[in-house]
């Protein structure tokens, strides 16, 4: 089993007993996330902690855009949980990339799609830069700042 979900486990024993109420809320939301992906498909499977990590960003995504929907539609004290929610599961996340080590990852993909195509890439190859900088990126930036230092270094 994941080393990553064992410890949610464990802390979610340990909100359990000090009467944490969000952070067993959330903790469980995320486990049953998890179960979800685990039964997902034709057979069980037990996630990677790699896969773990997918599904909790995926739930902090969520509860972000959540967040900025309550928050749009007035109900500040609804979005606050969402956050609440959100941070709770962002300590399990690997720290995010600040924006100069993000640079300078997307600058290595570009190096490395222009060695394969002989030429700098363009616009038209965003796509190419971007597989390669995910895999330099490894889950640590989200997608949105990827996507955007991608292009940002391809126009300019």
């Amino acid at each position: 089993m994941a080393e990553l979900k064992n410890r949610l486990q464990a802390d979610l024993t340990a909100a359990m007993k000090a009467r944490e109420k969000t952070r067993v809320a959330t903790l469980r939301m995320a486990l049953a996330a998890i179960t979800t992906a685990e039964v997902a498909g034709t057979e069980a499977v037990q996630l990677t902690d790699d896969e773990v990590l997918k599904v909790l960003t995926r739930e902090v995504k969520k509860r972000k855009e959540a967040s900025t929907a309550f928050a749009d539609a007035g109900r500040t004290e609804q979005a606050q949980l969402e956050l609440d929610e959100a941070e709770v599961l962002s300590e399990y996340l690997p720290q995010q990339l600040d924006e100069a080590v993000l640079a300078d990852l997307v600058a290595q993909a570009v190096a490395e799609v222009t060695e394969q195509l002989g030429e700098a890439p363009g616009p038209r190859q965003m796509g190419q830069v971007m597989k390669v900088a995910n895999t330099k990126v490894a889950g640590r930036a989200e997608g949105g700042r990827v996507a955007a230092a991608v292009k940002a270094k391809l126009a300019g």
